[in-house]
């Protein structure tokens, strides 16, 4: 496995790792948010100095339980990984509610800690953050929702911004120039609309047609028909559409694109993190389309040893606790008043993962290095551009 450290330490080595939207994660895999009213208790885990909050949705239904142990199993395997670096983590349950999260937050700043890793849901990190902001602790949160962050409000999580801004620049350096999008009705689809209007006009393109749907096959014909008019005949007005969603919403919608006439030999789609999924790119008409990835190297090998551990597969969101618990344990090595500041957990140089590169920016939200991938035969993909090793300039 991997160590994790930030970028500038690599490089110094070498010369000396909902919809968000009040519910949960609507990228790259989410689950139900329902409270058992019941708050449950865990051990500490570790035996180091440092006092690290892991907040995190332990006995919520469903879903959302059975991924939260899986956090915090990914959170463990990294301590341990890490080969038991000087920080203890306090896990705390927050039963995927606001209430809850505030009570664990409450606890966490009582006990001492000096950084929050989670929670998971837009609402809980809203509440913890109430309590750990007025205590001047940091928090690493796995929110989607970009609303929730801010400075000492990190989100580790994987954000549409990120995508649509890495796809589109793409698209504009392969002669993209006029572009669509048809985007759902419900909040990803909103940040991502705001995302998509803003990179076309950065690169240098032009957004021609933006449509939007509800989450049912009848509700989706007319804004498919509509949004085909601009991208169909011998000199369609868009020669790229945005088509974001999952495996859930793929095989009813795309196919209406092609009824209505959009050649994909002259319109190239592009998708989000949501087409990482061989569900969605079994769709026939998607082949040939682009869309932004991390790097599955790292999280393949993080699974690996996931499994060889637990015994089970890791849901995609476990990387995430792993990162957080790699970075802090790093920035653990740093005198007290250094290691959890804004400037070191803004590092402009960002940090490895299992993932790839990310780095937090000022405004609480994360910047990935993602892979540009195209889907091929059968619901296959190869990779277009390879995930960056080092970060330039922001992306937004």
């Amino acid at each position: 496995m991997k160590r994790f450290f930030p970028i500038g330490l690599v490089l110094a080595g070498f010369a000396i790792l909902l919809a968000a939207c009040g519910t949960g994660n609507f990228n790259r895999g989410g689950f139900g948010n329902i409270g058992t009213g019941q708050s449950a208790q865990f051990d500490a885990i570790g035996s180091g100095t440092v006092k690290i909050g892991l907040l995190l949705p332990m006995t919520a239904n469903g879903n959302a339980g059975r991924t939260a142990k899986a956090l915090k199993e990914a959170a463990e395997l990294a301590l341990f990984t890490f080969n038991n670096p000087d920080i203890i983590l306090i896990p705390k349950d927050t039963q995927g509610t606001a209430a809850g999260a505030a009570a664990a937050a409450t606890e966490l700043v009582s006990e001492g800690a000096e950084l929050v890793i989670g929670p998971v849901f837009a609402e809980s990190v809203s509440a913890a953050s109430a309590i750990t902001r007025q205590a001047n602790i940091p928090m690493i949160a796995f929110s989607t929702d970009s609303n929730v962050a801010g400075r000492g409000v990190y989100l580790l999580s994987f954000l549409p911004e990120n995508d649509i801004n890495q796809i589109i620049a793409y698209a504009v350096a392969q002669g993209k120039r006029s572009f669509a999008a048809i985007l759902p009705q419900n909040a990803y689809g909103t940040i991502v609309q705001g995302a998509f209007q803003q990179a076309v006009v950065r690169n240098g393109g032009q957004v021609v047609a933006i449509e939007t749907y509800p989450l049912d096959r009848q509700g989706m014909m007319e804004p498919a028909q509509r949004i085909s008019e601009v991208a169909n005949g011998d000199t369609p007005q868009a020669d790229a559409i945005l088509i974001p969603d999952g495996p859930n919403v793929i095989p009813s919608l795309v196919p209406l694109l092609s009824i209505n006439g959009v050649k994909t030999d002259m319109v190239k789609f592009l998708g989000s993190g949501q087409w990482d999924d061989e569900r969605a790119r079994r769709e026939p008409s998607l082949k040939g389309g682009w869309y932004p990835s991390a790097d599955p190297t790292g999280f393949q090998e993080f699974s690996n040893q996931f499994q060889a551990t637990y015994g089970s597969e890791p849901p995609r969101l476990a990387s995430l606790a792993y990162d957080a618990v790699n970075l802090v344990s790093t920035l653990a090595t740093q005198p007290q008043n250094q290691r959890f500041t804004d400037a070191a957990l803004t590092n402009p140089s960002g940090f490895q993962g299992v993932d790839g590169i990310f780095r937090f920016l000022t405004n609480g939200l994360n910047e990935r290095g993602l892979s540009i991938m195209e889907v091929t035969e059968g619901g296959g993909n190869r990779v277009l551009q390879p995930a960056p090793q080092a970060f330039g300039p922001r992306a937004f």
